[in-house]
């Protein structure tokens, strides 16, 4: 059996027109347009105003693939304003130039090969197979996937008859736009064309956009992924559970199938709506260590190793640190009361060399950290019951007794001092129950 999302549910996109002209006047994209759209009108006539015209314009086209992207995988309301100008994404402009040079030698090479007949079946081809190519790469981030004949081809018959109307519907909402601006520019000053032509020009784009992703959406089934309408807000908490047993599903679904990629971009996409989702970091944390995608596991080090922490689970602790500083050497943790919480759990599981390892420097690395006398009372015990070396676990006692003083743990030390002294393993003062009177 395979989950279908809501491949079954979905309202065909001819019966939705007025919600795709209604989508670029939602806050989050009229806030992008106006920004991409005003800032270049008053930025100075120099280099630095083509510059500030130039990230802007690399903004508002990283925002346009990614509501293809947030609209595939069902959220029926734009992205942030944050996706535009934050993260990583903006390598999909270069991406589509090189589609476009790719296509151009395509016809290039029809003309040289079969004179102007071939050139114009493969210019007519590659005309019909523009939006499939779109689509490819805002899905896959591949040039070789978006200029694939085959694959656009197979595209094009899995959605069937209804790509040709979105085609149709995509040419007269060109020639909108083009005529809307055109208006602007001979009707308008040239202070008011400016601005208003651009802002015609992305919303049309928006809209555009928004319409092939909503067509990935509604052929899922065919496509062979699944999503669910992810914007709901009646009865959010009810459905709460079955979406997460969906999103498993999905993955599972997709694990099985190899797709290890998608399950990986599935779950960062989890982690950023829900950055401290045990469950997804979890999952994130078994997927990356049987990839063995070390810069993965650096950049969600600290969140996978709080998880770990939190479960005690010193061996997963020390190999993913020893995965991390094969590929970096001089690698620490840089968070103090995550370096105890992982020292901890190395301590108690046996790993205690590993243990010394995260803890090694403290005083210099966290000169005023709370979680000092803590961190350096666990070295102590570590070397006197883990490695019987007394004599250093006395030294580390010390240093707590003399720099420490305002920390609860002071008063402890003298009882830790003796029990190394005695070799005994250093476990503290017994707890008391008895009340004063």
């Amino acid at each position: 059996m395979r989950y279908l999302g809501a491949a079954t549910e979905v309202v065909p996109f001819w019966q939705r027109l007025g919600a795709f002209f209604r989508y670029p006047f939602h806050t989050d994209p009229l806030i992008v347009i106006a920004i991409c759209t005003l800032v270049p009108v008053v930025a100075p006539a120099n280099l630095i105003g083509i510059l500030i015209w130039l990230v802007l314009a690399l903004a508002l086209f990283k925002y346009t693939y990614a509501v293809i992207n947030h609209t595939a995988e069902g959220h029926l309301k734009p992205p942030a304003v944050s996706v535009a100008f934050t993260g990583s994404g903006f390598d999909i402009v270069i991406l589509q130039l090189l589609v476009f040079v790719l296509m151009g030698g395509l016809v290039g090479a029809a003309a040289m090969l079969g004179g102007p007949i071939l050139m114009l079946l493969a210019l007519a081809f590659v005309i019909l197979a523009l939006p499939a190519s779109i689509m490819v790469l805002a899905m896959e981030r591949s040039v070789g996937a978006a200029v694939n004949p085959m694959n656009l081809a197979v595209l094009i018959s899995r959605i069937g008859t209804p790509y040709f109307l979105l085609y149709g519907y995509l040419i007269l909402l060109t020639l909108a736009s083009g005529a809307a601006q055109d208006f602007a520019v001979n009707h308008f000053p040239f202070w008011v064309a400016q601005p208003l032509a651009g802002f015609l020009n992305s919303t049309f784009t928006l809209i555009l956009f928004h319409m092939l992703g909503y067509l990935l959406f509604q052929y899922q089934e065919e496509l062979g992924f699944a999503s669910d309408i992810q914007d709901e807000t009646a009865g959010q908490d009810t459905h709460q559970r079955d979406r997460s047993a969906r999103f498993d599903a999905d993955i599972d679904m997709n694990l099985k199938d190899g797709n290890y990629d998608r399950v990986q971009s599935m779950l960062k996409e989890a982690l950023k709506r829900d950055r401290d989702n045990a469950l997804r970091i979890g999952q994130l944390y078994q997927l990356l260590t049987a990839r063995q995608d070390t810069d993965e596991l650096y950049r969600y080090h600290p969140r996978i190793l709080g998880w770990l922490a939190d479960r005690n689970d010193g061996e997963g602790i020390a190999g993913v640190l020893n995965t991390i500083q094969k590929a970096e050497p001089g690698f620490k943790l840089e968070d103090p009361d995550l370096s105890v919480r992982c020292a901890r759990a190395l301590y108690h599981r046996g790993q205690f060399k590993p243990a010394l390892r995260v803890l090694q420097d403290f005083h210099k690395r966290f000169p005023d950290s709370e979680q000092l006398a803590p961190a350096y009372l666990l070295v102590a015990q570590t070397l006197a019951n883990g490695l019987s070396q007394w004599e250093k676990a006395t030294a580390f006692l010390t240093f707590i007794q003399k720099k420490c003083v305002n920390h609860p743990l002071h008063e402890q030390i003298t009882v830790y001092l003796q029990q190394a002294q005695n070799k005994e393993p250093l476990k503290g003062p017994k707890a008391s129950f008895s009340v004063q009177e």
